[in-house]
């Protein structure tokens, strides 16, 4: 077995163990929230439906992303885990406006809470919500798609202990307002990771440069790798949480365009060393671009025709003789 082939394997297995604990966390919840008559129990319920949700979502990516490329798809399906953590944030922003208007019903008519069932019931769901956790966590620093689904079940746990807080104080003073505020929480909670979530798969997509790669750093390693002159037209994105890729143009001293081969071997090892950027294309001998920039500037130019493009109804690089 493969080294990526273990990593799948064993972030695919920590996901099934999350989502059977996530399953009953939901059902407890659910009963419990109607026979207590608990918004905050209900709201957290609603939050654990939705971190299943996600759950199964993410598990599902990380399946399509084992798929190999075709002549269609050259980098495969690895990005399905970037929409999945896009989707799973966008799921999360919906589930606190919900609660949201809930909890603003409860503060306006506050309702009575059975507190001591309420309390171990949410003990039973923090229990459960840990250990899911615990599971996802030993993956979560470095795919996203992995940390989508952690701070999922991570912010079901922060509200299962609000949840808990709230009951032993209902129980003894019976301020069943404090129901409809833990829910205002679980909003907030729910909110800031959601945010976050979103704007890092956001960048992912729009093929923003690598979290920790500093462009310019890039370059000037490349810069002092004996041989080189100069770098342009620098680009580094990234593919999903574990695949960076990069293209650049290198400019090679006329004394050493006989080991070019040897010096693009040692910048590539630099870059998948020192930046984990593992998938590069380097360009070397570019006499068209030596004085051009670092970061090139994309634009859109209109498509030649067919006719034109196989020298046909024209001449457009030259007159006839």
């Amino acid at each position: 077995m493969t080294e990526s082939e273990h990593l799948d394997r064993s972030i695919s297995r920590g996901f099934g163990i999350a989502i059977a604990l996530t399953a009953i966390t939901l059902v407890a919840e659910t009963i419990g929230g109607f026979w207590t008559n608990s918004l905050a129990l209900l709201s957290d319920a609603a939050h654990v439906f939705m971190d299943l949700f996600a759950l199964i979502l993410s598990l599902m990516a990380i399946k399509l992303a084992t798929r190999p490329a075709t002549d269609r798809r050259t980098y495969g399906w690895h990005r399905a885990e970037i929409f999945a953590s896009l989707i799973n944030g966008l799921t999360l922003i919906f589930i606190a406006f919900g609660i949201l208007h809930e909890a603003w019903g409860r503060f306006q008519h506050p309702e009575a809470v059975k507190s001591k069932e309420m309390f171990i019931i949410a003990t039973v769901g923090l229990v459960m919500n840990l250990v899911a956790a615990g599971r996802l966590h030993g993956h979560a620093h470095d795919d996203l798609n992995v940390r989508s689904a952690f701070l999922h079940v991570l912010g079901d746990a922060a509200a299962s202990v609000g949840v808990i807080i709230g009951g032993v104080i209902m129980l003894f003073t019976g301020w069943y307002v404090l129901d409809a505020l833990i829910s205002v929480g679980i909003v907030l909670i729910i909110a800031w990771g959601s945010v976050r979530l979103i704007r890092e798969a956001a960048h992912i997509l729009l093929e923003g440069v690598p979290a920790g790669v500093d462009i310019s750093e890039v370059a000037e390693k490349m810069r002092a790798v004996e041989g080189v002159n100069d770098v342009h037209h620098l680009h580094a994105w990234s593919i999903c949480s574990h695949i960076s890729a990069l293209s650049a143009h290198i400019d090679i001293l006329p004394e050493y365009r006989l080991r070019q081969g040897e010096i693009i071997g040692e910048i590539e090892t630099m870059l998948d060393d020192d930046y984990h950027i593992t998938h590069s294309t380097l360009q070397g001998e570019c006499s068209r671009c030596v004085t051009g920039p670092v970061i090139q500037q994309l634009k859109h130019r209109p498509r030649r025709s067919s006719l034109c493009s196989h020298g046909h109804g024209g001449h457009d690089h030259g007159h006839s003789p």
